[in-house]
């Protein structure tokens, strides 16, 4: 059971952490990079099908744009964890604009060959840079607090999730005015800004570089199976992204089959309000059980909640069901993210971030391609219980190894005091 005691008058607050020197130079540089994560796909969407005049040929090209940027991401974050982000991210971002560029000028006008976008965009995919593990590894050398650094994190978590809101709303203001083309262009400049920035703050030089030994591998590589709560963070988090990629798509059928298909947007903006205001008011709490135990719950919360919402008999219903949903993805985020800096060293924080931002989105996709296959076969009540499985499942199958990791301790405790 999830306990919390009121919080001391001189509690940290958010305040506090914005306050930590060079905390607010460093978040907004990195908030100004990942601006282009909101923009850069919607506006690379519609400027492929303007370009090609085919949805297949812009869904492929998105397609192996994401499944490279996702795949790729603890190789990357490798990279940042052993040479530092001083000497890796001003080229991987740089690379990454140009590539983005090149794509806007090709796809400037139509005509221009599937292929050849999709090659572009597979490898602007693969040279994304990690702003965002990046940036909670840097809180966490900025805020060695643990209570602050949960409030840092719960920060960062709902500022992402405005980013991606914010984010499609500009590049509908751009393509009022000018080709989708200038919108990736945007991009390509906000991520190269925005990392310039931040490998220019203060902050970045006090993170410790890992120098690669003579005879050493070629990267402090992490792997998952021998870090027991680290796997299962990202197991979570993979059924969590698989739960909110499949709401998408769900919300979509769900106001179609009400013939209320633009109250789309009204669902989704619940699910992100619901968000931040979970995710704020998580951070303030200061819990007293571990992170371990905290994300079972909330993983296990956000699942009944998307269940409940297949039941929704009218749309307010399911707009009110989808705040109360989101009320625990920023939680399950940032708890997820606290376990991963909780797990590994100083040297390998960049992968451990790494590897929850890629299960998220792994799962995200995966979700998405499901319960497509699925929504046109099975009533809308079903498919809703089956978005939200994977969350139950995995959160109870992580409580039970909770659980016996428990046993172990107290029975090797009693023999080591008998």
């Amino acid at each position: 059971m999830l306990t919390s005691s009121p919080a001391p008058s001189r509690a940290p607050s958010y305040a506090a952490v914005l306050r930590t020197p060079h905390a607010a130079r460093t978040f907004g540089a990195a908030l100004l990079g990942r601006l282009s994560y909101g923009i850069v796909p919607l506006s690379l969407l519609l400027s492929i099908k303007d370009a090609t005049g085919s949805y297949a040929a812009a869904g492929g090209a998105m397609a192996v744009f994401g499944a490279a940027s996702v795949v790729l991401s603890p190789a990357r974050a490798a990279l940042i964890d052993r040479y530092g982000p001083r000497r890796v991210l001003p080229p991987m971002a740089g690379l990454y604009a140009v590539l983005l560029a090149v794509i806007a000028l090709a796809a400037w006008r139509p005509g221009a060959p599937p292929l050849v976008l999709g090659l572009l965009a597979a490898t602007a995919g693969a040279c994304t840079p990690p702003l965002g593990p990046v940036m909670r590894t840097l809180w966490s050398s900025l805020v060695p607090d643990r209570e602050l650094l949960q409030r840092a994190y719960s920060l960062d978590g709902v500022a992402e999730e405005l980013l991606y809101v914010t984010g499609p709303l500009l590049v509908g203001i751009v393509v009022t005015a000018a080709e989708p083309a200038v919108g990736v262009l945007a991009g390509a400049v906000l991520v190269f800004v925005g990392a310039a920035a931040l490998v220019g703050s203060p902050a970045v030089s006090r993170g410790r570089t890992v120098r690669p030994p003579a005879d050493g591998p070629a990267a402090p590589r992490l792997r998952l199976h021998g870090i027991a709560a680290l796997r299962h963070a990202v197991m979570v988090t993979a059924a969590v992204g698989l739960c909110l990629g499949a709401l998408d798509l769900l919300v979509v059928a769900f106001t179609e089959q009400l013939q209320r298909p633009t109250a789309v947007s009204w669902v989704l903006a619940a699910l992100s309000a619901g968000s931040a205001v979970g995710g704020l008011a998580y951070g303030a709490v200061r819990w007293k059980s571990a992170s371990r135990v905290r994300l079972p719950v909330v993983a296990a919360a956000l699942g009944a909640a998307l269940m409940a919402a297949g039941l929704s008999p009218h749309l307010y219903v399911l707009v009110a069901a989808a705040a109360v949903a989101g009320l625990f993805v920023a939680p399950a985020l940032t708890t997820a993210y606290l376990i991963a800096d909780e797990s590994v060293g100083a040297d390998r924080r960049t992968q451990a971030g790494a590897w929850v931002n890629t299960a998220f989105n792994a799962g995200s996709s995966g979700g998405t391609a499901v319960i497509g296959l699925l929504v046109d076969r099975l009533p809308l009540a079903l498919c809703f219980a089956l978005a939200a499985a994977p969350a139950m499942v995995c959160a109870a199958a992580v409580a039970r190894a909770a659980v016996r990791r428990s046993r172990a301790a107290g029975a090797a405790d009693a023999v080591s005091g008998a």
